[in-house]
């Protein structure tokens, strides 16, 4: 795969790159650049945005050259009170998590779990994090704070000031070159490149990807494309609007005929985005079967096949939605049989649904 190639490959995740002229040349330079996204172990669910999209991304990167390295944020999770605090739950959910991914044919080949519990044991990684605080203002650490799921008029503990320092610190005791998060996280990656060099460390590129959306209806509000993009993404504080991967087909199907499509409607469609980011990726066709007397059976080749169809109110919400369910539960049952035979992981399972969840 040339450079070209490459490039085209990681464009197709990157829904914001910074600066994509530091990425042409940094795959000139580098056969094997390193790419980073860490996650918090928060709750006992992986939704398909965390699950198959995070899959498929990652397999992108790593067909693309890099060496993916997840950084599985206990002490994060710690810091931000997720679990109840308790950093022993924290770690078996982020053990559970692996799993599932693993179920979901990530490149593990090409992929490096790191536990921040190992990387924070160094004397380095603490000197790094202090020259963080101490090249940033309290303001702008701040304003960073949608990271952990906050705000920054949230009544936040002193433990939650630090998460944002170690993040950035996080970046270049990884060696990353990229940083491949979603864009809720940009603005920690952004305080990253302005420090980096100033502290001895390097300005790492960040590439975006898209955060999939949820399955309510969107509201109306002031808030610009990016602050919207966050307000809208799929969340599991939100369960009715997500869809989980161990949840069953009935599940699936119940949660899709309620959601958001109206007709003709393309803009902020959760139903088209998941044929759009997820089913397309994984499948060169999607068939849509309805009765003759509606128009028959519909193929599509491509995504943009079917959103024009759609757009022109061709094909109706209702018959899109059990498509798009259809082939959801295509993707997500291989998941939950290899889960259901996986010792390891329906131990960890049955464990974790005790524990207590928060915010």
């Amino acid at each position: 795969m040339n450079i070209g190639q490459r490039l085209k490959l990681i464009k197709q995740i990157g829904e914001e790159i910074v600066t994509e002229e530091e990425l042409k040349e940094l795959l000139k330079t580098n056969k094997k650049p390193v790419a980073y996204d860490g996650f918090e172990p928060s709750g006992t669910t992986i939704h398909i945005a965390q699950g198959l999209l995070r899959a498929i991304n990652v397999n992108k990167m790593t067909k693309a050259g890099c060496k993916f390295k997840f950084l599985v944020a206990d002490w994060h999770a710690w810091a931000n009170n997720k679990m109840d605090g308790n950093l022993e739950n924290i770690q078996k959910v982020g053990k559970y998590l692996i799993e599932v991914w693993k179920a979901c044919d990530m490149d593990f080949k090409n992929v490096e779990f790191v536990w921040a519990s190992e990387l924070l044991n160094s004397r380095d990684y603490w000197k790094t994090v202090m020259q963080v605080a101490r090249n940033s203002t309290l303001k702008r650490i701040l304003r960073t704070t949608e990271i952990m799921g906050r705000s920054e008029s949230d009544l936040l503990q002193a433990s939650q000031i630090i998460y944002p320092c170690m993040q950035a610190a996080d970046i270049f005791h990884l060696k990353a070159d990229i940083c491949q998060l979603g864009r809720d996280q940009d603005k920690v990656n952004m305080v990253a490149r302005e420090i980096g060099e100033k502290i001895g460390y390097w300005k790492p590129i960040i590439i975006s990807h898209h955060m999939l959306m949820g399955l309510q209806e969107p509201v109306s509000s002031k808030l610009d494309a990016r602050e919207r993009a966050i307000a809208l993404k799929m969340s599991k504080s939100k369960p009715d609007t997500a869809i989980f991967m161990n949840d069953t087909e009935e599940d699936i199907n119940r949660k899709m005929n309620k959601a958001w499509c109206p007709v003709g409607v393309v803009e902020e469609n959760p139903i088209l985005e998941y044929c759009k980011y997820i089913i397309f990726e994984k499948f060169k066709t999607i068939k849509v079967e309805r009765p003759k007397k509606f128009g028959g059976d519909l193929e599509f080749k491509s995504y943009e096949e079917l959103e024009g169809v759609f757009a022109k109110k061709k094909l109706h919400p209702m018959d899109l939605k059990r498509s798009t369910a259809n082939y959801l539960n295509k993707l997500i049952d291989p998941v939950r049989k290899k889960l259901e035979k996986n010792r390891t992981a329906q131990k960890l399972a049955e464990e974790i649904k005790t524990f207590e969840v928060t915010r």
